[in-house]
């Protein structure tokens, strides 16, 4: 007589909890989603496609949004506007249709690479600090070494506008107001105490005989840390560097306070647009400005996702 083996892992899910698992995940992507797809299809519409109620799911997209976007414009009169002749690209001809002519570029630009500068500065600074102090905490016998770095973590528990004032004050003492130095300290610094927590935990997984082999052979202890250390610890950094670059980028509180208009990054210029732009320009303004942030966490999507779940399985 032959027997049924009906015995199944208690570890591993049934075929009916993975589809389930499956379902809700899928439908959870597809809800987080939908903002996004809306912002970018509104800022292919025109200005009263993108007020009009109900709203507009099919409609004839334009690039005006991203025309209005990266330029300013000046009413004229129909007269001045035939005397000019042909329009010269796209956005001259969009503009002209709306009995206006282009006077320049705008201010998105500038405030673009204003972003580009403070987020990625400050993220290399903050992840290069961090792992240099996580090393310290992972591998020496720091005095009281759990107390700061409760201390350290501590930091990230104020809410920004409870120091927003203070350190309005400290900058505008030390002539650090609306520069780009200023933002990228001031993002390091409350980027650091994160950096410094999470990689601690990735070194703390990385054996110590690794880099005690490589000082037998010769190595000091930055070189077997540079040799030795960092390369294992890789995964570790890109997660850091990119949950540190989403706050520096995304950051909207202190960029409103202490900037105004040589080092004001996108976030707090792209609300002003709508006033000339309307809204399709806001969110061409909002669509161009996540790509970055996308792109990079694409690039590192590998060693997030290996990040995440290191140290999870012991062997």
């Amino acid at each position: 007589m032959s027997s049924v083996n009906s015995a199944h892992s208690v570890v591993a899910p049934g075929a009916t909890s993975k589809r389930i698992a499956a379902t809700i995940v899928i439908a959870y992507a597809l809800i987080t989603m939908v903002p996004l797809v809306w912002i970018v299809m509104t800022s292919f519409k025109s200005p009263p496609d993108s007020i009009s109620y109900p709203p507009k799911v099919v409609f004839q997209p334009t690039l005006e949004g991203y025309c209005n976007l990266f330029t300013t414009r000046t009413r004229q009169t129909s007269d001045y506007i035939a005397s000019l002749g042909a329009p010269t690209s796209t956005c001259d001809e969009i503009t002209r249709s709306r009995n206006m002519v282009i006077a320049g570029p705008s201010n998105y630009w500038p405030r673009f690479q204003n972003s580009l500068l403070i987020a990625f500065g400050s993220t290399f600074l903050a992840v290069s600090l961090g792992t240099l102090a996580a090393y310290g905490f992972s591998r020496f016998k720091v005095p009281l070494a759990e107390d700061l770095l409760f201390f350290i973590l501590s930091t990230r528990m104020m809410p920004p506008i409870a120091v927003a004032i203070p350190i309005y004050l400290m900058y505008r003492e030390l002539g650090l107001s609306d520069t780009a130095l200023g933002m990228v300290l001031l993002y390091t610094a409350v980027n650091v105490s994160l950096a410094v927590w999470l990689l601690k935990g990735f070194i703390d997984e990385i054996p110590r005989e690794y880099e005690e082999a490589a000082m037998i052979d010769g190595y000091t202890r930055m070189q077997a840390f540079f040799k030795v250390v960092l390369p294992q610890a890789t995964t570790g950094i890109a997660a850091t560097a990119i949950f540190c670059l989403i706050f520096a980028w995304n950051e909207y509180a202190f960029a409103v306070l202490l900037t105004s208009g040589a080092a004001q990054t996108a976030p707090p210029f792209i609300p002003t647009i709508i006033g000339e732009g309307g809204g399709p320009a806001v969110a061409a303004g909002t669509t161009i400005f996540v790509v970055p942030i996308l792109v990079f966490t694409v690039l590192l999507r590998k060693q997030l996702l290996r990040g995440i779940t290191f140290g999870a399985v012991r062997k």
